[in-house]
């Protein structure tokens, strides 16, 4: 008995090793193979008169014709991989045959990771694990999100076009279900029907079960909250059906002397206190797109005093965007003072509000030129390192807002740092930095200053974390395909592109010079022949020599 149990741990170790093994020797086997091919070519050149055969027969009847069309496919077959690569490399950022050879042909030549990457989130028993997600490429509801039946679906009936992507939708999908049904197995029957109804991928569908769970109870406020956000063609409609949801069950939310010890006690109200969070926020986000801004932001400012605990939820950009309408610039430098702080995590809304109330203080006197002579003033200092700052945590934004790339209806959910973000941030703020006088040109002189700080943002950054590299992969999921996602930094073309580029152009040229010129092409392959004779066997090799880009073209 000891002896089988000890054997047991030892026959895994010995095949892992055999393989290994295999897949190591297997590299040097294929070079060990074309050796002997080599060798025996080699050996059996002069015996079988392989040089006279192969220039008689071979060489000596071919045509200009046939190195005009062999050079000619060649060239198109090259233009054919150089489009596609091109067209791969601007869809997914990478390139096609690069990431082939690295998923493919590596793990057949025995290519593996290096054991100090894979110990670093190995499991007790020895399995790998998958490395742990970087926490800033979560994917984040967007404070600021619009009304799909009021506003994401009037742009489709006037364009035509999906602004959210399937992905965007299912994370709504699942927040939705998650905030407002929670995870109890004693669902009412409209709970359970407005489960599924957050499932339904047809809009019409949703719809239909949303209507259902009235049916069933009529006060059923998770079923008026998905009325309004998807069946309401205007912000009017939708807040009419919000304040009848909020109607429908505020006695039974919460008793409003006691919401804090209700929320932190009692797990069961979860679910209640989290729509009526929801429900209020919307409602104070149609009275600030109805012009009641004031109104907005009372409401905004009771929400985050009755519940200080949902933080999470960002109410405070709400606010901030709010603030800045009614031009209240010291509350906005107030919220800021809470909420820009060291210890809680950043947001383009943070960042580029700060930047904005500095560069205000500035930019109406700031000329280029001016402080060029002169000098940056302490102010004016402050507002370039806000912008550096800003920048620096989101560099995309400053092309939207200086308009240099167009604008589309922002995501339900946002990446920090990312495309997505900016989109949003740059939707609502716009306004605002044209409002402040000089604010736009002062970003325009200074924002490109902030890549000289951070050369390589991928290492190692100024003022934050390095830039997370999967931005653009989420990004793209987030965004519609009609939009051209900004990627930062800038890729460089891959070798393959370069490559196919370089051999497409060359094999043209010589078609075309063959073509045009085939007697002095000739002499100059004569010519060629000659230099390298002294470094070959014959003439004749130099000639298969010369035909190799050829072959190479074929092979690729």
């Amino acid at each position: 008995m000891e002896d089988s149990t000890g054997s047991n741990p030892q026959s895994p170790g010995f095949t892992e090793k055999l393989k290994s093994w295999l897949s190591w020797s297997w590299t040097y086997v294929c070079f060990l193979w074309f050796g002997m091919v080599l060798i025996m070519l080699y050996v059996l050149w002069s015996p079988l008169k392989l040089q006279e055969t192969l220039t008689s027969v071979f060489l000596n009847t071919l045509t200009p014709k046939f190195y005009v069309a062999l050079t000619g496919t060649s060239s198109l077959i090259s233009g054919l991989i150089l489009i596609f690569e091109w067209w791969y490399f601007r869809k997914y950022g990478t390139s096609f045959i690069e990431q082939v050879s690295v998923s493919h042909l590596r793990p057949l030549l025995g290519g593996v990771e290096s054991s100090s990457t894979t110990g670093l989130f190995s499991s007790v028993n020895g399995d790998a694990e998958p490395r742990p997600s970087v926490s800033e490429c979560k994917v984040w509801r967007n404070p600021l999100n619009l009304f799909r039946g009021a506003e994401y679906n009037r742009y489709t009936w006037v364009t035509g076009k999906e602004p959210l992507t399937y992905y965007d939708m299912n994370l709504s999908a699942q927040d939705h279900q998650t905030f407002f049904t929670g995870d109890t197995q004693q669902l009412r029957p409209e709970d359970a029907v407005m489960q599924k109804a957050w499932r339904e991928r047809n809009p019409q569908a949703r719809i239909r079960a949303a209507y259902q769970a009235i049916e069933i109870n009529h006060q059923c406020a998770a079923a008026y909250v998905l009325l309004a956000e998807e069946e309401a063609t205007t912000i009017t409609e939708a807040e009419r059906l919000f304040k009848k949801a909020l109607s429908i069950g505020k006695d039974g939310f919460y008793s409003t002397k006691k919401a804090h010890e209700i929320f932190s006690l009692c797990n069961t109200a979860g679910k209640d206190i989290n729509l009526l969070v929801y429900i209020k926020r919307r409602l104070a986000m149609c009275a600030r797109k109805l012009g009641r801004i004031k109104e907005a932001v009372k409401m905004m400012r009771d929400l985050m005093k009755e519940f200080p605990l949902l933080g999470m939820l960002n109410i405070h950009e709400n606010l901030l965007e709010a603030l800045l309408e009614l031009q209240a610039y010291a509350d906005v430098q107030a919220v800021l003072a809470k909420y820009d702080d060291i210890s809680l995590p950043k947001s383009a809304t943070i960042c580029y509000t700060s930047a904005l109330l500095k560069a205000r203080a500035v930019s109406d006197k700031f000329s280029p030129e001016a402080a060029s002579r002169r000098g940056l003033s302490t102010a004016e200092m402050n507002a370039v390192e806000a912008i550096h700052r800003a920048v620096e945590f989101n560099p995309h934004v400053p092309k939207y807002l200086l308009e240099m790339k167009s604008l589309i209806l922002p995501p339900e959910h946002i990446l920090k740092r990312g495309d997505s973000e900016a989109v949003a941030y740059a939707f609502f703020h716009l306004q605002h930095w044209k409002r402040a006088e000089g604010a736009l040109n002062l970003l325009h002189c200074t924002w490109e200053g902030t890549f000289r700080i951070i050369p390589y943002p991928l290492e190692k950054g100024h003022l934050f974390y390095p830039y997370p590299g999967c931005t653009e992969t989420a990004d793209r999921e987030l965004l519609p395909s009609f939009h051209e996602v900004s990627v930062y930094p800038k890729k460089e073309l891959p070798f393959f592109i370069l490559f196919t580029a370089g051999l497409c152009s060359f094999t043209a040229m010589l078609a075309m010079l063959t073509h045009q010129f085939p007697e002095l092409m000739g002499v100059f392959a004569k010519a060629v022949s000659g230099i390298f004779c002294s470094f070959c066997y014959g003439k004749d090799w130099v000639q298969i020599g010369l035909l190799q880009p050829v072959w190479l073209v074929w092979f690729v």
